[in-house]
C-alpha cells in the first residue's frame, strides 16, 4: 500500500508509513489545498525532527508555532493549526498511548466504533471523521465491518468526493471537479 495524495514522494511516503502523519494531514485539511494540508506533516518533521505524538505534544508551543510559520508555512492559519496539532497529539498520548493507529486497530473495532473514536479527537467533526474513515477503508487497509456505511457518502465505491479517493493525478482532478460542483450548487441554493 502506498498513498499518492500530495504529488511529493517524500510527503506521500511519510503519510503511508506514519499513521500520525496521515491523521495530522487530515486535521490540516481545511481552507488550504489538499496537497498543502497533507504535505504539512513532512514540513513539521523537517522543521522539528518530531514524528511522534508524545514529542509534538511536549514541544514548547512557541517553538512549535515558529516551525509552522517558517516559509512556506505549514498552514495558512499557523497559530490556530499549530495549537490544534499539539492538542490532537496530546489527546493521542492521553487516550491512546501516543499511537494514532490504535484508533483503528485497538480492540479490532468496526467502522462505527472508529468513526466515534475519530469524532472524539480535537478538530475532527462529523464530516472530517467520515472522510478519514473512508481514507482508512479505501487506501489504508482498514477492513472493520460497516466502515463504508459509517463513512457514507465518502466510502462509496467509485466516488470522487474527497482525499479518500485520490490515488493518481487523474483522480485528484476528478475530486477537485466534484468539490467545485458542490460549492457551485451550494452557492446557487443560497
Amino acid at each position: 500500500m502506498a498513498l499518492h495524495i500530495t504529488g511529493d514522494t517524500a510527503a506521500d511516503e511519510l503519510l503511508t508509513e506514519n499513521p500520525l502523519a496521515l491523521l495530522v494531514g487530515m486535521l490540516l485539511d481545511q481552507q488550504v489545498a489538499m496537497e498543502t494540508a497533507f504535505a504539512g506533516p513532512l514540513k513539521i518533521e523537517q522543521r522539528t525532527g518530531a514524528t511522534d505524538a508524545a514529542t509534538i505534544a511536549s514541544m514548547d508551543p512557541e517553538e512549535f508555532l515558529a516551525a509552522f510559520k517558517q516559509t512556506p508555512s505549514v498552514h495558512r492559519f499557523p497559530g490556530s493549526m499549530a495549537t490544534r496539532v499539539q492538542s490532537l497529539c496530546q489527546t493521542l498520548v492521553d487516550d491512546w498511548g501516543g499511537d494514532a493507529a490504535a484508533l483503528w486497530t485497538s480492540g479490532d473495532p468496526d467502522g462505527p466504533t472508529v468513526l466515534k473514536r475519530l469524532k472524539a479527537l480535537p478538530g475532527f467533526g462529523e464530516q472530517k471523521a467520515k472522510i478519514f474513515l473512508a481514507l482508512l477503508g479505501k487506501q489504508y487497509g482498514f477492513t472493520g465491518e460497516g466502515w463504508r456505511e459509517a463513512s457514507a457518502p465518502y466510502g462509496e465505491e467509485g466516488s470522487f468526493r474527497s482525499v479518500a479517493d485520490i490515488v493518481s493525478p487523474e483522480s485528484l482532478t476528478k475530486v477537485r471537479e466534484h468539490k467545485r460542483a458542490m460549492k457551485a450548487a451550494a452557492k446557487a441554493a443560497k
